[in-house]
């Protein structure tokens, strides 16, 4: 493919893209394949020799398209949003366009730069202490991880690193294997599974520490933990809070659990992997006071900020503490201004060493919404939680199970768990919404997340009709 065919192939396949998006609500929201649909319809192996654009283009539908889930679609409540919009699709080519791999500054200095201005830009929308921002003179930065899942593990083993040289320089009889075996990370029972995934891969233990009636950490309970474990000989240094859990949205506490993890030395890490940009509203800010006493900042403007994945913007208070932990120096990635005071070399802050250039999509996306735009995005979706947590009490046959913050509604049947299997079975079966569960303690609860960018009330009076329909014919039966 030459540049001349690249040209029209590409405009094929932008107006592709944009039908398929514009008309996406006319898709099934989830397919009716099996296991193992795709094998049978594509040969063995690879074509000896070149075939058309043609010929794979028309693949699409054929192959790919019946085993898509889609995402976009205004009948997708389940997880929490994918975000994407039309000017981060395009950034998105221009990225692959350049194909840069920004790991040094010197391998693309537009790549670093652009990226820590943006990281800035994000930070001031959400109002993160000065701290967390590398300004002109700032200690700290942000970067653009891969995944909330990456953020946490990036922080706790920039935390391992400091605690070993911390503890080691308080007890020098002390080995690095003595200290490991005794470090302990904690985070709260609602916490994502990333976390223990975290602990896992870092080689620590980790210990939940139990919510409250709201399912949110508070103090005492993590002081409860913390003597504990202390008295135990264990060593505490790391403790992820969550802000917006996976399973209900709920918000860890803080102003409590901040100043106990300053006093103990402990790294707090704060994951706001979906509610982080509802930060962008002053109306919802309250719910990150306390980040003031945090080391570590990650939220996903590739959830709900219209950023397609991957963007996952980390904010750290000392960068120090993560180059400290992850820098090499081998000659072929040095360059001149490494030294200069000047530059960020972001291979220090993550796991992979090559990058891509994320941070265009954001800087299309910040320029082509402005943040009232995307304020309005934030807001739509929160009044479209509320419009179904309504529908859901207007019917004394169901039941909301935890306070609706943001754009999550979790609801169920009143009754026994098998019964709302039941009803999730039937949606899946219907397959004209897709839903996930959750368990709230001893409970099976459905989640209705407001997701895909072109949802709108009609959507959502949809969804109910056909979730209480459902509902309507299994308690005939079950009864």
């Amino acid at each position: 493919m030459d540049a001349a065919e690249f040209r029209k192939r590409g405009k094929e396949m932008v107006d592709y893209i944009a039908d398929y998006l514009e008309k996406i609500d006319k898709r099934q929201v989830f397919p009716d394949v099996e296991p193992g649909y795709l094998r049978p319809l594509i040969p063995d192996c690879a074509p000896q020799d070149p075939e058309s654009f043609e010929d794979v283009f028309k693949d699409i539908e054929k192959i790919i398209m019946p085993g898509v889930t889609h995402w976009h679609s205004p009948y997708f409540f389940a997880y929490f949003p994918a975000a994407s919009s039309f000017p981060a699709l395009l950034a998105d080519m221009l990225c692959g366009g350049i194909g840069c791999m920004g790991f040094s500054w010197a391998a693309s200095p537009a790549c670093t730069e652009l990226e820590t201005v943006m990281l800035d830009w994000l930070g001031k929308m959400i109002n993160l202490p000065e701290e967390f921002l590398a300004a002109k003179d700032g200690q700290g930065g942000g970067v653009i991880q891969g995944s909330a899942s990456e953020a946490t593990l990036i922080s706790l083993l920039a935390a391992r690193t400091k605690t070993i040289r911390r503890v080691q320089s308080e007890k020098p009889e002390l080995t690095e294997a003595d200290i490991m075996g005794r470090l302990v990370a904690y985070a709260s029972d609602q916490a994502h599974s990333s976390v223990e995934r975290a602990a896992l891969i870092g080689g620590v233990k980790i210990k939940n520490v139990l919510s409250d009636d709201t399912f949110s950490v508070c103090g005492s309970a993590l002081r409860k933990v913390l003597d504990e474990d202390k008295a135990s000989g264990l060593i505490p240094f790391f403790f992820c809070a969550t802000l917006g859990t996976t399973p209900c949205c709920s918000f860890d506490k803080l102003l409590e659990l901040g100043p106990i993890c300053n006093k103990e030395n402990i790294w707090m890490h704060i994951d706001a992997a979906y509610a982080g940009s509802a930060f962008i509203c002053p109306e919802f800010r309250h719910l990150l006071n306390g980040v003031e006493f945090a080391d570590s900042f990650n939220f996903n403007p590739h959830k709900w900020l219209l950023v397609n994945f991957d963007c996952s913007a980390m904010w750290v208070k000392k960068r120090l503490d993560l180059t400290g932990a992850f820098k090499l120096e081998p000659l072929y990635l040095q360059h001149h201004h490494q030294e200069s005071g000047l530059v960020t070399d972001y291979r220090h802050w993550q796991i992979p060493l090559g990058r891509r250039f994320r941070s265009l999509k954001l800087w299309f996306v910040l320029r082509m919404y402005g943040v009232t735009g995307l304020q309005e995005h934030i807001r739509k979706h929160i009044r479209l939680s509320h419009q179904f947590e309504h529908l859901v009490l207007q019917d004394e046959r169901f039941e909301i199970c935890a306070e609706v913050v943001l754009g999550l509604v979790c609801f169920r049947l009143k009754g026994s768990n098998e019964l709302n299997k039941a009803l999730l079975r039937s949606i899946d079966e219907a397959k004209k919404i897709h839903l996930v569960p959750c368990h709230l303690r001893e409970k099976f609860v459905l989640r209705f997340a407001i997701c895909s960018r072109t949802v709108e009330s009609t959507h959502i009076k949809f969804a109910w009709q056909h979730i209480s329909q459902l509902a309507t014919d299994l308690l005939k039966t079950w009864e």
